[in-house]
């Protein structure tokens, strides 16, 4: 489920005027959307040859991708493409063409 149906507050982020900040690598720009317990949601600008370390995911992640190519090493996901990745899977992402994603993770607690 995208939303928890405990998450109440209304959220509106003006996408076209928010802030960017500066991501974990070099070249990375991200724009938090929202946040709820465990779960985040944000947009994240990948420059083009751009090459993130292979990580494992503590929770789940989901990835949708807006503009461009997002790639690993299972393959690549062209613009309307829907990547779930599950608790403890391990990939190694990157961008050779660059490429706007929406990314949700929820991390578990321990």
């Amino acid at each position: 489920m995208h939303l928890s149906p405990h998450d109440h507050q209304w959220v509106v982020v003006h996408t076209r005027q928010s802030p960017w900040f500066l991501g974990m690598f070099d070249g990375l720009m991200v724009m938090p959307l929202s946040e709820y317990g465990t779960s985040h949601t944000a947009l994240v600008q990948w420059p083009p040859t751009t090459y993130f370390n292979s990580h494992r995911h503590d929770g789940s992640e989901e990835i949708f991708v807006v503009e461009g190519v997002f790639s690993d090493e299972y393959g690549r996901y062209r613009q309307g493409s829907w990547i779930r990745s599950p608790h403890l899977s391990q990939h190694q992402p990157f961008s050779a063409e660059g490429c706007l994603i929406l990314v949700k993770t929820v991390h578990l607690l321990i």
